[in-house]
């Protein structure tokens, strides 16, 4: 009995994938790299804060554990 309506909705889940997938609007090839480019600047930007700031803590904690 379950085999039947597994039958009937797994080609409604497909038909349903399908017509999700042509409602997609994919970036174009320069959108793409722009938002690439900024996703990078902006990791290596707030790498090297937090770096700055791992420095300056360890510093201070350093510096207070010699006293």
């Amino acid at each position: 009995m379950g085999d039947s309506v597994e039958k009937t909705t797994k080609p409604k889940f497909f038909e349903g994938v399908k017509a999700e997938f042509k409602k997609i609007s994919w970036p174009d090839r320069q959108s793409t790299f722009k938002q690439s480019v900024a996703v990078v600047a902006i990791s290596v930007v707030l790498g090297l804060i937090i770096a700055v700031l791992d420095y300056i803590i360890q510093y201070g904690v350093n510096f207070l554990t010699s006293i």
